[in-house]
Order: C-alpha cells, then sequence, then structure tokens
C-alpha cells in the first residue's frame, strides 16, 4: 500500500457507525494513515458515500466472543482507535479503554458521543439537533423573529464531533510519539458545538452579542453580512465588514452617494439599509453582479448549488472537488507543501481485507 500524507505510519481502527465516527475516519484516512474499518456482519456499503472512502475493511461479530479477540489482537498493533456507541458498550463487551489500554499502553481510545462519557444525559439518545441545542448554538443560528434554523447537521455531527475527534486523536498519538502513555479521548458533540461559539461568547462578553439572533454583526442581522436575492431568483452573498471592503461594495452597487446608508454601524439603521440593499441587488441578474464585483475587493461572491460549485473556475483550479469512482466529492483538505495527500480511494467492500484477522467466524456466518 502506497503511503502518502502527514498521517502516514499510523493505524487507526474504525468501529464502524455513522455520522461523526466517519467522518473522523475519513479525515484521518484522508491524511495518510491506515484506517482499518470494522464492519458488522450484513455490512452493505454505499458506493456513493465519500464518508467511506480510503479505508481497509474487515468483518467482525463483537457478540461472538472470537471476534472480540480478533478486535483485541488488531488493537494491540495499533495507535488509535475511534468508537462511538453510547458510553459503556464497549465496557460490556469487554472491549473498553481499561482492557484494551492493558493490552496496548500507548493506544489512543476515541470516544465520540452526543453527551459525552459521562452527565445526566450520558446514556440518553439524540442526533445533531439535540447536541446543539443544549449547548446554546442553536439558539444563535436563524433570522430576527423566526424561530432557531440548524444549519443541517454540520455543527454537531461533522464541526463539533468528528473533525474535533480527528483533532482530538492526531493530539493524542502525537502525544504519545512524544513519549506519553496512550490515553482516553472523550468527543462529545454538545462540547464541539459549544467551542465553536468560542468566538460569540467572547463578544458577548464585550457587550458586542445579542441574546436575539438574527441581530448581529454575522448572524444576518448587518446589512452588509448576509444573502441577497437577484433578478433571475438566484443569490448572492455580501461579507463587506470592514469599511474599505463596504466602499467597493457600494461603488459596485452604484450607491456611494446614497446617504442613508453612510452610517454603516449604526445598528438603527439596519432594518432600513438591508431593504435599500435588497431593491438594488433585485435590479440584475447574479451573473451580472458578478461581472460587476470581478475586479471590485468588496467580499462578494455568488451562492453556489452543488454542480455550480463544482464547476466554478476557482474551485477547478484549486481541484476542491474531484471525482472517485465516478462519484464527484470533495477533496482532502488542508494542502500539505511536503506531505501531500493521495487521491482517495472508493469505498472497500465490507470484509475486502478479511485476511487482517484470520479466519472470523463473522465472515464465515
Amino acid at each position: 500500500m502506497d503511503v502518502v500524507g502527514p498521517l502516514a505510519g499510523l493505524t487507526v481502527i474504525e468501529l464502524a457507525g455513522i455520522g461523526p465516527g466517519p467522518f473522523a475516519g475519513m479525515m484521518i484516512a484522508d491524511h495518510g494513515a491506515d484506517v482499518i474499518r470494522v464492519d458488522r456482519p450484513g455490512t452493505r456499503h454505499d458506493p456513493t458515500d465519500p464518508l467511506l472512502r480510503s479505508r481497509r475493511s474487515v468483518v467482525l461479530d463483537l457478540k461472538s466472543q472470537a471476534d472480540r479477540e480478533r478486535l483485541r489482537a488488531l488493537a494491540r498493533d495499533a495507535d488509535g482507535l475511534i468508537e462511538g456507541y453510547r458510553p459503556g458498550v464497549m465496557e460490556r463487551l469487554g472491549l473498553g479503554p481499561d482492557v484494551l489500554l492493558a493490552d496496548n499502553p500507548r493506544l489512543v481510545f476515541g470516544r465520540v458521543t452526543g453527551w459525552g462519557q459521562e452527565g445526566p444525559l450520558a446514556p440518553a439518545a439524540g442526533h445533531d439537533i439535540n447536541y446543539i441545542a443544549l449547548a446554546g448554538t442553536l439558539a444563535a443560528l436563524g433570522r430576527a423573529g423566526e424561530k432557531p434554523t440548524p444549519a443541517i447537521n454540520l455543527v454537531g455531527d461533522f464541526g463539533g464531533g468528528g473533525m474535533l475527534m480527528a483533532f482530538g486523536m492526531v493530539s493524542a498519538m502525537l502525544a504519545v510519539k512524544a513519549g506519553k502513555p496512550g490515553q482516553v479521548v472523550d468527543c462529545a458533540m454538545v462540547d464541539g458545538a459549544a467551542l465553536l461559539m468560542s468566538m460569540m461568547w467572547g463578544f458577548r462578553s464585550a457587550g458586542r452579542w445579542s441574546d436575539e439572533r438574527g441581530t448581529n454583526l454575522l448572524d444576518t442581522g448587518a446589512p452588509f453580512y448576509d444573502t441577497y436575492e437577484t433578478a433571475d431568483g438566484k443569490h448572492v452573498a455580501i461579507g463587506a465588514i470592514e469599511p474599505q471592503f463596504y466602499a467597493e461594495l457600494r461603488a459596485g452597487l452604484d450607491c456611494s452617494d446614497v446617504s442613508e446608508l453612510d452610517a454603516q454601524m449604526d445598528q438603527a439603521a439596519w432594518p432600513r439599509q438591508k431593504d435599500l440593499m435588497a431593491q438594488m441587488i433585485r435590479q440584475r441578474t447574479q451573473a451580472e453582479w458578478c461581472e460587476r464585483f470581478a475586479t471590485r475587493d468588496a467580499c462578494f461572491a455568488p451562492v453556489l448549488g452543488f454542480d455550480e460549485a463544482v464547476a466554478h473556475p476557482h474551485n477547478r483550479e484549486r481541484g476542491t472537488f474531484l471525482e472517485v469512482g465516478g462519484v464527484v466529492q470533495p477533496a482532502p483538505a488542508p494542502r500539505y507543501s511536503a506531505t501531500p495527500c493521495a487521491t482517495p480511494r472508493a469505498p472497500a467492500e465490507p470484509g475486502a481485507d478479511q485476511a487482517l484477522v484470520g479466519d472470523s467466524l463473522a465472515s464465515a456466518a
């Protein structure tokens, strides 16, 4: 197997799950680690799912004592393990961190859950929307006068869950390389969703953020930080916060002399200013606005759909998207100058690498 990427040489076991666990496994695999996904008997992989790319796969039935021993054997030689079961499940299987770290003191045992390993809600069910709600994050998402609007499942599952899990795993494995012992990484999506709001907590402490959503600088309250509909029913995104960018925005909109837009940071004027800008932007198509702002540093961008994003010249030149097994998907990120990531591989069939665990009972079932 070719080994490229900054994590080349590391081996991580991923116990199959959904959402944040596979996302963490994908990121770690993208960046060069050998990730061995442990699938359940009867699993069928969706070949169109980018979250499953670039892994090896074995099938184990963790209800079987023989297969639990096979997992222990895998973990003895691994640098890390990721699991997303409810607290206590791995312990009941005899595969908790006390057992696996006794087998392999250098192992990093990653646990990603919604509520964390302890606390009154630890055993409760939930999804992204519940975790970000309890973190105080969901209340800040949405427009003024409207109900809170979840940002799909980006904040809990992926930003505050999978990506934080990947960061925690790499941090702990780096500590092992520096001579520290293996350890448990307790990644809770409620913690991660709260962490992603750090800047807003700072703004609030400084008196610069209101608890009333949709009235602040970055939450669609400001007329110069919002999306607007164009003449053809499409949208553009404006982020002209700094005075010099705001001046460029006004010049591009042909409204430099409209005095009602002079007081940029007067929050009392924002509703009227937003109405004015909406009227102006609705006069031209998205393509026309893109042409007008092509040479202006106004923090402007068209709002693109999936296919439009793939086709945009900037994304095409950078290779932001690629095709794996006929499936268009985001490319690995970030980029490295000395240890570039390999092109992702299509998802392996469950059990494609069964030789790693020998003649498993699960594979024979």
